[in-house]
């Protein structure tokens, strides 16, 4: 049966009765009108103002597109209310927007999904407010500083926190504790800019889904080459945050510096990443996957011996490297995956320090079980 008639009489009874609201009260009667209706007036100044109120009010709901991430899901709502959010604050948002649609992994949303922008309007609406009332033109530079401390005070915002702090420790979202603290220990150390260390988080997260590896393994490996995402590491040869070198077989080359691999020293922690990116793509490590700790660092040391599987037996892997990556410690011994796995792990434990959560201290123990389990 087709409805649509009737759907149609019921709309527009609908719009000629909202026509008449906020009209004045009821006066004489037209004349030689059958019913003694009353002249219809133009809506009132009330109705007017509600009606433009709806069609500027920011929208409740947004379907997942392509390429949208949580993260710049926050960042256009928040331009569309002329605000210019930190990193820190981006990423804040875009896990409470997570917590808000029950979202488990702030990091993975698809295409048709739909996204309640509710608790997010309401925390962007906050948010423009205290900005405008910091900014109130007129005042004496004193006046102007006490109305942005009110306002700060008003917002009650936490102040910045460790990544550690950032995503809500809830069983349903991972936490990679490595690349945190090795994060913090490269801002302290002037490694990263405070305000790059969000974004940097987020670039090696994105990396590690990409590419099929743990984002904590990812640290480790860092913490060997560079001392932790120094992007200005240097031994003549090799450069940056994995050591690009110099020749076809260490990076450089397809990272697009074959003719100046020292140029990279030039690049911030993350334009490097996405050299780290093109490269990880060009050896194939995503075909290794899920990739171990050795797989990712032999993806930088030298590609080819991964075909290596087995856990003791001596890789192909020419000159002398860091002594703990030799068995035993031992640079007249040879490399392991077995002894690639105990030295990263060792080396991340000492560079850290009071950066590990106690928990995670004292790897070796770990790392003798991991290799006793492997060779069975």
């Amino acid at each position: 049966m087709d409805n649509r008639p009737a759907i149609e009489h019921w709309s527009n009874k609908v719009t000629r009765e909202l026509t008449h609201i906020g009209t004045q009260p009821a006066g004489p009667a037209l004349a030689g009108h059958p019913r003694g209706r009353t002249a219809a007036r133009p809506p009132s100044a009330h109705f007017a103002q509600a009606m433009q109120q709806a069609r500027s009010a920011p929208p409740s709901q947004l379907t997942v597109g392509s390429g949208n991430t949580l993260t710049s899901i926050v960042r256009t709502q928040a331009e569309a209310k002329g605000l210019k959010l930190s990193g820190h604050d981006e990423h804040r948002l875009a896990q409470q927007l997570a917590n808000a649609n029950k979202i488990s992994n702030a990091d993975l949303i698809h295409v048709g999904q739909r996204i309640d922008l509710v608790s997010l309007n309401q925390e962007l609406e906050a948010l423009n407010n205290n900005t405008a009332r910091a900014s109130v033109p007129g005042t004496t530079a004193k006046a102007q500083t006490d109305l942005s401390a009110a306002a700060t005070l008003a917002s009650r915002r936490p102040t910045p926190a460790p990544l550690a702090a950032v995503a809500p420790k809830t069983s349903n979202l991972v936490s990679h504790p490595v690349l945190e603290k090795t994060l913090e220990r490269a801002v302290a150390k002037g490694f990263i800019p405070a305000d790059d260390k969000v974004p940097v988080y987020e670039k090696i997260l994105q990396m590690a889904k990409d590419h099929r590896f743990a984002p904590d393994d990812f640290a480790r490996m860092t913490l060997m080459e560079s001392d932790g995402m120094n992007p200005r590491a240097s031994n003549q040869r090799c450069h940056g945050i994995i050591q690009f070198c110099d020749g076809p077989a260490r990076g450089a080359a397809s990272a697009g510096y074959a003719d100046n691999p020292k140029a990279i020293l030039d690049l911030s922690v993350h334009k490097q990443l996405s050299l780290v990116d093109k490269y990880f793509g060009d050896v194939g490590l995503r075909n290794q996957g899920p990739a171990g700790l050795e797989d990712l660092y032999l993806s930088v040391l030298n590609p080819a011996s991964r075909s290596e599987r087995q856990v003791t037996a001596a890789l192909d892997i020419g000159g002398k490297q860091a002594r703990v990556l030799h068995t035993g410690s031992d640079t007249d011994a040879p490399i392991t995956r077995q002894s690639i796995r105990q030295g990263l792990l060792q080396n991340a434990a000492a560079r850290l320090g009071q950066f590990m959560p106690t928990a995670m201290r004292g790897p070796s123990i770990r790392t003798n079980q991991v290799a006793a389990n492997e060779q069975h």
